[in-house]
């Protein structure tokens, strides 16, 4: 079975189970997500790989990391997360691109993630739920964040923290990659 087989398959029963133990019904979670009821059939039935957008939206909705959604493994007190493990969320033909390193649900979910943007890349976020809080450490290039449409120039060396419930977006205007590392805490769900 191939990365992507398996990350599909296990997308696929974690979001099934999730929305089981929330209650919700299939309407109720493309409602609260944003995401179309056939879509969520879709992923639960391993039919599709959704974009990260749609994976985002649908942990947001449950009040899950997407290390839950993604995880076929959880439990112990301590998870050692294998380099083959780490999850590429997202990337682009310029070689930009975002991994999910590690991730737990212990009061509400926190996620780690490692980024990669390439020169005139950029990735857009919608706003995640009220109370979301990212901390963001540039250690090579220069990022450019944009949250609720003000920019803010975050150089190597630098870190910022702002809270995510408004749409946000990094970008690199610059001429070398942006290397920087994410922690993302999403409150538990109500």
């Amino acid at each position: 079975m191939s990365d992507l087989d398996q990350l599909t398959q296990s997308l696929a029963r974690n979001l099934k189970r999730w929305r089981g133990e929330r209650g919700f019904t299939l309407d109720a979670l493309a409602a609260r997500s944003g995401v179309s009821r056939g879509m969520i059939i879709q992923i639960e039935q391993a039919r599709t790989n959704p974009s990260v957008g749609t994976t985002v939206k649908l942990a947001d909705a449950l009040g899950v990391s997407i290390t839950t959604l993604l995880d076929y493994e959880q439990g112990g007190h301590v998870r050692i997360v294998p380099e083959e493990q780490i999850v590429r969320m997202w990337s682009t033909e310029a070689g930009s691109w975002t991994k999910l390193l590690v991730g737990t649900e212990k009061r509400g979910p926190l996620e780690l993630w490692s980024w990669r943007i390439m020169p005139g890349d950029s990735s857009e976020s919608d706003p995640h739920p009220r109370g979301t809080v990212e901390l963001v450490h540039v250690s090579a290039g220069h990022l450019t964040l944009r949250v609720d449409g003000v920019e803010h120039s975050v150089p190597a060396g630098c870190s910022v923290t702002f809270e995510s419930n408004v749409p946000h977006g990094y970008h690199n205007e610059g001429d070398v990659p942006v290397e920087m590392t994410m922690a993302v805490s999403i409150p538990p769900a109500t």
